[in-house]
């Protein structure tokens, strides 16, 4: 298939050189230099401007910082330079109001849209094995399907426009209230003399198991390979996760959703990201637990 991928950072470079190794066609745009190098080298066909990775395409798939990007972006090239029953995929995790808009905008041309944010991190990116939560219609879903597909382990249809991103705000707020219970829970285990490799062998087969303790430990040397064994470096920056749950926070505003745990976890991450992270994974967040948690 003919497929135009927008977006070749540290997760859209790895899912486009997935594509290409499922035999698709990839057109490939970004404004980094860098990336569109390292696109042209997986076997991407690198291109100059934005319309070159729209016109002609079977599909498009955009993977952008923000909003505003992706607005942008569909409003000034995808929408305008794509023709009527083109596919066009965003993975971006963005809010709900945009992804509902983007998705309008491809509807009036007869464009066939879905939100498609992933889960996984970066080496999930690489390595092909990404969740991808999806909303659009019926049929826009059957067509997605087999090309996320191609870029992931799991492609689980969430319900019309906007219901993958509303799934993908929900669970990175659980994802990050249940990472910050576990770094302090670490740090408590800690303070009252618990050997922490202990700890975690009890903790990781009783109740308090979750997927942040046995598949993300935020300790080094305990649990699996993870940031924590790296200085905390790769994985899911921490200021990316202060992104995801400012957009959960903001969604539970406009329904008036009570979410005291997640708005407890979103002071938590913008004190770590305010006090310079420096790039750090969010699970990096342990690393000063004790002083803003005291802010």
């Amino acid at each position: 298939m003919k497929i135009g991928f927008i977006g070749l950072g540290n997760m859209g470079g790895g899912m486009a050189a997935n594509l290409v190794k499922a035999g698709h066609k990839v057109t490939a745009f970004d404004l980094s230099g860098e990336a569109l190098a390292r696109a042209g080298a997986a076997g991407c066909e690198a291109v100059s401007e934005v319309e070159q990775a729209v016109l002609g395409q079977e599909a498009v798939v955009t993977m952008l910082p923000a909003g505003k990007h992706v607005r942008q972006v569909y409003a000034n090239h995808v929408i305008m330079a794509g023709s009527p029953g083109t596919l066009v995929l965003d993975c971006s995790t963005i809010d709900l109001n945009t992804a509902t808009d983007i998705a309008d905008m491809a509807n009036a041309k007869k464009m066939l849209p879905v939100d498609a944010p992933v889960s996984g991190g970066i080496a999930a990116a690489n390595g092909g094995t990404l969740t991808f939560m999806v909303g659009g219609s019926e049929e826009a879903f059957k067509r997605a399907e087999p090309i996320l597909s191609d870029m992931g382990k799991a492609v689980i249809h969430a319900g019309g426009n906007g219901a993958g991103q509303a799934a993908k705000i929900c669970n990175n707020m659980l994802l990050g209230s249940t990472m910050a219970a576990t770094c302090e829970t670490f740090k408590l285990a800690e303070k009252i003399g618990l050997d922490l490799k202990t700890f975690y062998d009890i903790s990781s087969q009783a109740s308090g198991q979750s997927w942040s303790m046995t598949s993300y430990c935020p300790v080094p040397g305990v649990g699996p390979q993870s940031p924590a064994d790296n200085g905390y470096e790769g994985g899911f920056a921490a200021a990316l996760m202060l992104k995801d749950m400012r957009l959960a926070l903001d969604a539970a505003r406009s329904v008036k959703a009570e979410v005291p745990m997640g708005e407890r976890a979103e002071q938590l991450y913008s004190a770590f990201v305010e006090a310079d992270s420096q790039g750090l994974d969010f699970s990096g967040i342990i690393t000063a637990m004790d002083s803003i948690s005291a802010a």
